[in-house]
């Protein structure tokens, strides 16, 4: 069906495209305005914004962590009603289900979930799978794996590397590479409570700065769109803007995306020891284009922390609220859950809110910063509308931080900053940087060609109520969703990478699973026949 939505002011930085104007879809790509034809569909949006649908990079929505979360936190869960005696893990908590349909209504189509251990990949996309309405994909994680350290330390060379990661991705169908605390995982599990970048792991005598630089190279020999997705070392401690800076410096220009950048902008100013360092960090991302961030911000709201950093999350413990949490052993990295309460009357919360709003609008360029709340960790993602508001007016950041206590407002430059995001620069940072940064050529862009993944929002006065409700979204050119309300539940796509690698490396990984599990490598790889439905995949 050929289908016109006329008349809105239509933003798309792709193709430099800033005007009221029209766009056309048919057999759910946008194509050109065709000649001599009508449309079967007219719509006017005259007065809306309309936009590429949103993707989100990072984003924990499936995977270990997340379903033991939701066993966790039995009061978390929908009115709060008992839990059954035999509940689905799916269908406990936030379900797969109210994923999928909190993002479309937000006008989101696309969220790559950025952390599954290799060997819980076949769950992962199961549970994927059942998230309706939006495509998906995860970064699978290494970096604290017996093969890669052993072939670090024996100074094995980058095409060895790039060859375990593109065996890797094969045998786990993820879009890229995830690494959280390189080596500090490994040490935690020897004993060690802190690890930072020039640090070595105990009986591999390997480094952070080792991990991360080696990963960081292979990854590019293997010819991925995504550069290293790094969570790195120190995460929430005072002072540990020097472990960011240093990260940087390591990176010698190669491309690299950290993650969650909030959680390292972190000074030891002040009487309490902790304040916001997020303008040396913003000033040094600046200076080098070669990295990019997503923000990973913080809002005021009871949540809960997932992490495949058990380092990290095992000193959390104490920190708890309510005081539980659960810690799990695994190969390589295992699983921390901690649930967490960020109090706007907390001064240490107050900075981490702060940092992350610096770090956003310091950061001058909006494609290499990235639009997150690391869901659940920071914030969940039914915030993302209150933090577009934030991003889009002084006053009311001025309005948030006036309840704030006193002494924060010392230890930030937040209040000296009066930038506001356009709806241009909201729509980089949410449309067209997610789409060079996974080298997505189909999406977050309304060209001719592209999947009609498309937003389209209604104006107010509340920037926040315009993002919380799109006014229409389509899904590959279906109508999905209407003033917020999801009309129709669709099976999205999971998307991959598949690079070309040296098909040796299958014969040493089944030599090494045989000698260290007795288990066939077959047993955790994604087969085919393994999968729901097959044309639901889609490589990029």
């Amino acid at each position: 069906m050929l289908t016109c939505l006329r008349g809105g002011h239509v933003i798309d930085p792709v193709n430099g495209i800033d005007h009221v104007g029209d766009i056309w879809f048919e057999d759910g790509k946008i194509i050109e305005q065709p000649q001599g034809r009508k449309a079967d569909e007219l719509l006017d949006v005259s007065g809306h914004v309309v936009m590429a649908g949103a993707i989100d990079i990072h984003s924990h929505i499936a995977g270990g962590g997340v379903n033991t979360a939701r066993l966790l936190l039995p009061e978390s869960h929908r009115a709060h009603t008992p839990r059954p005696k035999a509940t689905p893990l799916s269908n406990a908590g936030w379900t797969t289900f109210e994923t999928g349909r909190l993002y479309a209504q937000m006008g989101y189509t696309t969220v790559i979930e950025p952390a599954i251990l290799p060997h819980h990949a076949l769950h992962a996309h199961l549970e994927l799978a059942d998230i309706p309405v939006i495509d998906k994909g995860f970064l699978t994680v290494l970096g604290n794996d017996d093969f890669l350290l052993g072939a670090i330390r024996n100074r094995e060379s980058e095409s060895t590397l790039a060859d375990y990661i593109g065996a890797t991705l094969a045998s786990t169908r993820a879009i890229g590479i995830k690494c959280a605390n390189p080596g500090g995982v490994c040490a935690c599990k020897q004993n060690l409570r802190s690890f930072s970048l020039d640090d070595e792991v105990p009986e591999y005598g390997v480094s952070a700065r080792d991990i991360f630089t080696r990963l960081q190279r292979a990854i590019g020999v293997t010819g991925i769109p995504h550069p290293l997705h790094l969570h790195m070392s120190n995460l929430g401690l005072a002072g540990n803007i020097a472990t960011a800076l240093g990260t940087i410096e390591a990176a010698q220009g190669v491309p690299l995306h950290l993650a969650h950048a909030q959680f390292y902008a972190y000074g030891k100013e002040g009487k309490n020891g902790f304040s916001s360092a997020a303008a040396q960090f913003a000033a040094k991302i600046n200076q080098n284009k070669n990295v990019t961030v997503d923000v990973g911000q913080v809002m005021f709201a009871d949540t809960v922390t997932i992490s495949t950093d058990v380092m990290k999350q095992l000193n959390s413990l104490p920190n708890g609220r309510p005081k539980k949490g659960v810690i799990f052993d695994g190969d390589s990295n295992g699983l921390g859950v901690v649930p967490y309460s960020y109090r706007i009357s907390d001064f240490y919360n107050a900075v981490q809110w702060a940092a992350g709003l610096e770090l956003f609008l310091l950061v001058t360029d909006p494609m290499q910063v990235f639009f997150t709340t690391d869901h659940p960790n920071g914030a969940p993602f039914t915030a993302y509308p209150e933090v577009f508001a934030l991003l889009m007016s002084a006053d009311r950041r001025a309005q948030w931080m006036s309840r704030l206590p006193a002494e924060v407002l010392e230890m930030t430059s937040l209040p000296s900053i009066k930038r506001e995001y356009t709806l241009q620069e909201i729509a980089m940072m949410t449309r067209a940087a997610p789409r060079k940064l996974y080298g997505f050529k189909d999406r977050g862009e309304l060209g001719a060609g592209s999947v009609a993944d498309i937003a389209v929002y209604r104006p107010q006065k509340d920037n926040a109520a315009m993002f919380r409700n799109a006014a229409y979204l389509f899904k590959d050119g279906q109508l999905v969703v209407r003033e917020g309300e999801v009309l129709h539940y669709r099976r999205g796509k999971t998307l991959f990478v598949r690079p070309d690698y040296d098909p040796d490396m299958n014969k040493r990984l089944d030599a090494y699973y045989d000698d260290l599990y007795g288990l066939p490598r077959s047993m955790f790889c994604v087969a085919d026949d393994a999968l729901p439905d097959r044309k639901f995949f889609r490589e990029v």
